[in-house]
């Protein structure tokens, strides 16, 4: 009976909710990452360096880092759609007092918030559609959710990097703004109300059980760490590669910087294709593969030549998602009866390097130009590479692919 009440494959349900989490994925990664075209206008505007403007991205996901973790284990209080909906308003809100703030501190703190707003998608969508469609349809669901996540980060540095040269950065978020809003009415009017009961809340104490197992395993810390240190090194790249591109001998516009974000579609074809071959070959045999493969396309970065940067940056970009895709599916493999909490660890490790990592990686750029980013982002790379391999000797679990 339970399976007969879910959305199957087909369905006008099914395509109805599988455009609506579109819509949220797409809204929520386009707020978050909106900012990141403009951290050289913003640096020029209020006076800062490189690390300083870079706080306008690091402040959103440090506190979204922290709101993942309480929504995956409080989320279960509260109806999915009505949160989700409320997570849209909010965004949508929030990206508008961006470019109404008066000053650089009123910016940053709409953005801190903006973290805390966005969790609700990301953290019960996915949640949704396990819950609410049946497992023929959850596979697309699924990718369609993932592909809107991608598709927003991407559309939002591109679309707000093209507008800013057109028409200023304040109109250009204020767009944006508006944007969500719509979207916002119309999640509400496609996603269907979901039918399964909410679960059961942890207590602390049940919660502080399954983080203890989870820290005891011997493979899952390695993985929280490999998360923290490739994140943070990608994001250092994307955040300062338009400080490299303004100046000579580029000289570029900060609509033609914005295209070099186009590369991220090749990071949705690493995931899939990747996350393929690691399922053929084993996760740890391609795992720290990969890490290498990065860490080859960093140095392709340091060459002069424009196309040889966006070689470098889309080969980077291919093989960080193809990894983040195997991490991501190994934690959830492992941590078996605390993966929420596995998962949730992993997202605050995530974001934890964006943050940390991504701003760091500003004082690389103002003491030694491109070459300090690439070196920040490397030593990174190099400890994430260490610890793949430390994960490949490691004896598998006693679980297919463990």
């Amino acid at each position: 009976m339970v399976n007969q009440a879910r959305i199957e494959r087909g369905s006008r349900a099914y395509w109805q909710a599988s455009a609506a989490l579109f819509l949220a994925a797409f809204s929520v990664f386009a707020a978050v990452y909106s900012v990141q075209p403009l951290l050289p206008i913003f640096a020029a505007e209020f006076g800062l360096d490189a690390a300083g403007s870079s706080v306008a991205l690091s402040a959103t996901t440090a506190t979204l880092a922290i709101s993942l973790v309480l929504m995956g284990w409080l989320g279960n209080r509260f109806d999915r759609k009505a949160l989700m909906l409320t997570t849209m308003m909010l965004t949508a809100l929030l990206v508008l007092a961006v470019p109404a703030s008066p000053a650089w501190g009123a910016l940053v703190g709409a953005r801190a918030l903006l973290g805390l707003a966005v969790c609700g998608v990301p953290a019960i969508a996915m949640v949704y559609l396990a819950e609410e469609m049946s497992n023929d349809a959850l596979g697309l669901g699924m990718g369609l959710f993932v592909g809107g996540s991608a598709l927003g980060g991407m559309s939002g540095r591109l679309m707000i990097g093209a507008l800013a040269d057109l028409m200023g950065w304040r109109a250009a978020l204020t767009a944006l703004g508006v944007l969500i809003l719509i979207n916002a009415v119309l999640f509400v009017l496609l996603l269907p109300a979901p039918k399964t009961p909410r679960g059961r809340v942890l207590s602390p104490r049940e919660l502080a059980d399954n983080v203890r197992i989870l820290f005891s395993d011997k493979a899952l810390p390695l993985l929280f760490l490999c998360s923290f240190l490739m994140m943070g090194g990608f994001v250092a790249i994307y955040n300062y590669v338009g400080f490299r591109l303004l100046e000579a001998p580029y000289s570029l516009a900060q609509s033609q910087i914005a295209l070099v974000f186009v590369v991220y579609l090749v990071g949705t074809v690493g995931s899939a294709w990747m996350g393929a071959l690691a399922g053929r070959l084993g996760r740890r045999k391609v795992f720290w593969a990969l890490i290498v493969v990065m860490i080859a396309g960093l140095a392709v970065t340091l060459a002069a030549p424009l196309w040889l940067i966006v070689l470098g940056m889309a080969i980077l970009t291919f093989s960080f998602f193809g990894a983040h895709s195997i991490a991501s599916a190994w934690v959830a493999r492992r941590a078996q009866q605390a993966r929420a909490q596995g998962s949730a660890i992993y997202l605050l490790a995530y974001y934890a390097g964006s943050s940390l990592i991504g701003t760091l990686g500003g004082y690389g750029w103002s003491h030694w130009g491109w070459p300090g980013v690439v070196a920040i982002s490397a030593a990174g790379f190099v400890i994430a590479l260490a610890l793949a391999i430390r994960l490949y000797i490691l004896p598998p679990l006693n679980l297919p692919s463990g």
